[in-house]
């Protein structure tokens, strides 16, 4: 892994959210976006718990990693089975987290997130990298059977731009 690469969409995901939202008016981020049921704010803020997941996701592919073989496939079909519930907690807390954050904090914890990745990611060795896991495919388009931590490290971005092209703002599509 490049992680040069890494370090430069990270950067370029961080500066299109400030973009974004700096950009856009109340009545803009108020309006619905395009294929989900979020407006453009609680969208922009499940952009954001993408990198806000990623401690998660690396405890965990660092912890079964360790463990035999098996152990993380079965966790996936759990997960996976417990989709639905899944689907709801993340509908539900986009909402509430895009309804009531107020920009300047979304902002702010975007950067330290970011920041946190960046110190994290730089820390990596290549063993840690090559680590990983099963995990479920039905949550998210961007998880795959089995990420190394290496995998983790790319999916915020993709996850991001992904969802912006859902943004109904302006500014979302250059």
């Amino acid at each position: 892994m490049d992680k040069r690469v890494v370090h430069q969409d990270m950067e370029r995901t961080r500066r299109r959210f400030h973009r974004l939202l700096d950009t856009a008016g109340y009545a803009e981020l108020r309006r619905r976006s395009a294929g989900t049921r979020w407006t453009n704010r609680q969208l922009l803020f499940h952009m954001l718990l993408g990198y806000l997941i990623m401690r998660a996701l690396l405890t965990l592919a660092r912890l079964f990693d360790r463990l035999p073989a098996g152990a993380s496939r079965r966790f996936a079909r759990l997960l996976d089975a417990a989709t639905t519930p899944f689907d709801a907690v993340n509908f539900a807390g986009s909402w509430l987290g895009g309804t009531i954050l107020p920009r300047r904090s979304m902002d702010a914890l975007l950067d330290r997130t970011v920041a946190a990745q960046h110190r994290r990611l730089d820390r990596e060795t290549d063993a840690g990298l090559a680590r990983g896991m099963h995990y479920p495919t039905r949550w998210d388009p961007f998880f795959a059977d089995y990420m190394t931590v290496a995998d983790l490290y790319r999916f915020p971005a993709r996850h991001f731009e992904f969802h912006q092209a859902q943004l109904t703002l302006p500014d979302a599509q250059t």
